[in-house]
């Protein structure tokens, strides 16, 4: 069986001895880290995430930290959603763009303090990417990758699970809002938040020497709701309509393709990032969008990890970006970037290794 070899590029995070006892069978590269992404049983980890509650390492989704004077002045030029309004201990998902007004990442922005903010971001160097515009604009701001990392509890039963730890607080947070929390002297941040649409929270250590503990509390405390180890599900995650920012979306994808100019503020100063090339983009109007699709196939199968053609009347159209086995529907799902010359309802081909295969184009989410 093949293994990767050391390689100090790749890191673990501090779940990640954790993970290993508790039987991980793959994991994948994000944000030069490993990610679990599989323990062995794929349809008891749906059920978990779906009926009960599941404990994920996400400690790849990396923080970095803008501290200092003018780091809400830069929060914002990174940001094309309005941050004006954003409270401390409030969290807001945002589109961040480069000067074409193309989507480079979609951090969650959390802001703990006037003066003190993190970008909880996807895979994709954004440190650099922040300091080099902090250096272009001349800004105060200190920008660092601190010693944060989530793990999620997501699931129907992941407030009982999360509020037998910390308290039935925990149940009045609201969705993107964090607040402070220690157990057995481990420090952390808990927010009602994550890569699901089950509901649950993300537990941000700031300390990594404690990372096993923390597991191993949150998994002993979570044995009456049958809690089990799982990763961001792919087939919960596309049947939910949820975007993977680089696995959805390309080196020309705007945010109004994918669903997300609604946290898009065109009104935004134009010392934004991209803010002017998306005025721009929206007047001429949009060529591509993203929708749903059904396959004409019932064959259970895993998910790919290709773009597939995607054709209509003798020529090509797009490409399908993702694709899964849904339980709830009992197809193939996936999600299509296309000519926006087709829609909700029309018959497209998509091409699988070298077949093609029906399937009717549909609105976001499926369910």
């Amino acid at each position: 069986m093949a293994e990767i070899g050391p390689n100090t590029r790749l890191r673990t995070s501090p779940f990640y001895d954790a993970t290993v006892a508790a039987g991980v069978t793959a994991f994948s590269p994000y944000n030069r880290m490993l990610m679990p992404v599989s323990y062995g049983d794929p349809a008891a980890e749906y059920d978990r995430l779906l009926n009960g509650v599941a404990q994920w390492d996400v400690g790849i989704q990396r923080q970095v930290q803008i501290k200092g004077p003018d780091a809400a002045r830069l929060a914002q030029i990174l940001s094309v959603r309005d941050l004006s309004k954003c409270a401390v201990n409030q969290g807001k998902y945002v589109p961040m763009c480069d000067h074409r007004g193309v989507l480079i990442n979609d951090p969650v922005v959390l802001k703990l303090a006037d003066d003190l903010f993190w970008l909880s971001i996807a895979d994709n160097n954004i440190l650099m990417w922040t300091r080099s515009i902090a250096a272009e604009r001349g800004l105060d701001a200190e920008i660092t990758e601190p010693d944060v990392s989530p793990m999620a509890v997501q699931g129907p039963r992941a407030e009982d699970v999360v509020a037998s730890i910390f308290g039935d607080w925990v149940r009045g947070l609201k969705y993107f809002w964090f607040s402070d929390a220690e157990i057995d002297g481990i420090p952390l941040r808990i927010a009602r938040s994550g890569f699901s649409k089950q509901g649950g929270f993300e537990l941000y250590l700031m300390d990594r020497r404690r990372g096993s503990d923390l597991w191993n509390t949150v998994r002993e405390a979570g044995q009456p709701w049958g809690i089990g180890p799982g990763n961001p599900n792919p087939a919960e995650r596309i049947e939910s309509g949820l975007l993977s920012y680089g696995g959805d979306t390309d080196d020309q994808t705007n945010p109004f393709e994918v669903r997300l100019g609604k946290y898009v503020d065109l009104d935004l100063e134009d010392e934004v990032v991209g803010i002017a090339a998306l005025r721009n983009i929206r007047a001429w109007g949009l060529k591509r969008h993203q929708l749903g699709i059904v396959l004409d196939d019932e064959t259970p199968q895993p998910g790919h990890a290709a773009w597939y053609e995607v054709t209509a009347r003798g020529r090509t159209i797009g490409t399908m970006t993702n694709g899964c086995w849904s339980p709830r529907i009992g197809r193939v799902i996936g999600f299509v970037l296309i000519s926006r010359a087709f829609g909700p309802g029309d018959t497209v081909e998509v091409v699988r290794n070298g077949v093609a295969t029906e399937g009717q184009l549909c609105d976001l989410p499926f369910l």
